[in-house]
């Protein structure tokens, strides 16, 4: 791990042994973010391919199961997300300039969107979950709930197959939600101990990689799972 010379101005930053200099040592932990970053894409894209697949085979079943979505909760963590992944640049921005102030309060904000991401979420699986409407085998459908949500609509047998994908494409997504945050609690006290400066930001912008990241994978998902045709 690297070391900072904490002195009052941070002029001057130590690095590991083992690279060259502290510009090498900063390239080759942005290049290891984003071979991380690489496997994050891979697991997401095979969640995404899985679902081309099945939504191909099963386009009416997709189609009735995102009837059941709130697109008003799904539009404003959309909202909410690119909102952060703002505040969450700003937050490297004064990082690098030192401006330990706006910092605090940028990656203070990026965390409470966070907050109000996994809240809505909360209220969307909580509705669902008083409906039944859970995936595969588990699917446990109140008929007279359904009706007053869909009205007569009939459900296709397999409509449990579309709810594995969204507690599992949105699960996955609600998990690296809560890494992100915590990961942002992380350089946060960091940053309020006055670690970072224009010569040392290496962990507050990676962890600004992984959260675009997952706010890239959302607008995705939003679409996918709210807006089916």
């Amino acid at each position: 791990m690297s070391t900072a010379n904490h002195g009052n101005t941070h002029s001057v930053r130590h690095h590991a042994h083992h690279y060259e200099s502290a510009e090498h040592e900063h390239q080759s932990s942005k290049e290891g973010v984003w071979v991380f970053l690489c496997t994050e894409i891979l697991m997401f894209g095979g969640l995404f391919v899985a679902y081309a697949i099945f939504h191909h085979l099963f386009p009416e079943t997709f189609k009735i199961g995102s009837k059941f979505t709130d697109v008003r909760y799904g539009a404003t963590n959309t909202v909410v997300l690119l909102f952060s992944s703002l505040t969450m640049a700003l937050g490297i921005y004064y990082c690098q300039i030192k401006d330990q102030k706006k910092a605090v309060i940028a990656l203070s904000i990026t965390i409470l969107c966070g907050f109000i991401f996994m809240g809505i979420k909360y209220l969307e699986y909580s509705h669902k979950i008083h409906l039944g409407l859970l995936p595969g085998d588990w699917y446990a459908g109140n008929a007279d709930m359904i009706a007053s949500e869909i009205g007569n609509l009939k459900l296709p047998e397999n409509i449990g197959l579309y709810f594995s994908f969204y507690f599992m494409m949105t699960g996955i997504h609600g998990i690296h939600v809560l890494i992100g945050m915590g990961l942002i609690g992380w350089v946060l006290i960091r940053t309020m101990r006055g670690e970072f400066g224009p010569n040392y930001y290496t962990p507050v912008e990676g962890v600004g990689l992984f959260w675009h990241l997952v706010d890239l994978v959302w607008i995705y998902l939003f679409p996918l799972l709210y807006l089916v045709e």
